[in-house]
């Protein structure tokens, strides 16, 4: 452990960049992901199938190659910049592919939670002449998103885990900093990896307990 210890402040600094992209990206997500959901559900067909398309085709596609797409695609060869500072353009490029990449499982999830809502619930608030939007903001999601807390816990510790991959980008995360140490000190591979997978757990293990705690008190009685 020679090594963590040598390194530690500039280790703390790659797991504060791990948390800041799973932050970010799980607002992103849980954003698009409300929004894919409402569209997958709509009386349009065209937004139901637009939707559809877009999560079959992100679920479907490998992390890394979406990763890739944004970073060569649209931020090398479209020449996108969201900011003057080479590292936080990666930044937020790697965000929009992990956003991208999540919100497709978000949207299933919310999916299967409005599948649990009784049908006679947005017929009784179409009866008392709520739209479709009113009735999915007010009646629809607020149940569905308590139904389906674990599942979108264990989409966010998959998140947190999934920031690794954003070195395709150039963002130097943990994955990046054990990377640059067992190039640095050979000697001590299993004390580094270790330590770094011992940081991912401490992430990672309390995400899962909060999520599962709040999943029970918050369960919908049918």
């Amino acid at each position: 452990m020679e090594a963590l210890l040598l390194e530690g402040d500039t280790i703390l600094v790659a797991f504060w960049m791990t948390v800041r992209l799973a932050v970010v990206s799980a607002v992103g997500s849980l954003l698009l992901g409300t929004a894919l959901t409402a569209m997958r559900v709509s009386p349009f067909p065209v937004l139901r199938s637009a939707a559809g398309t877009y999560v079959s085709v992100a679920r479907n596609t490998p992390l890394t190659l979406v990763l890739l797409f944004t970073g060569l695609g649209v931020g090398a060869n479209l020449g996108v910049e969201l900011s003057d500072d080479l590292a936080t353009n990666n930044f937020w490029l790697a965000v929009i592919g992990l956003t991208a990449y999540t919100s497709a499982f978000v949207c299933e999830a919310l999916r299967s939670g409005i599948n649990t809502v009784p049908v006679g619930q947005a017929e009784a608030a179409r009866s008392l002449g709520l739209g479709f939007l009113g009735t999915l903001r007010l009646i629809i999601l607020p149940q569905a998103f308590r139904a389906v807390i674990a599942p979108l816990g264990s989409i966010l510790i998959a998140l947190t885990k999934n920031t690794t991959i954003a070195l395709v980008v150039g963002v130097a995360e943990a994955s990046v900093r054990m990377r640059e140490l067992i190039e640095t000190h050979g000697d001590q591979v299993i004390q580094i990896f270790f330590g770094f997978a011992l940081g991912f757990v401490l992430l990672c293990l309390p995400m899962g307990l909060a999520f599962g705690r709040l999943s029970r008190r918050l369960v919908v009685a049918r």
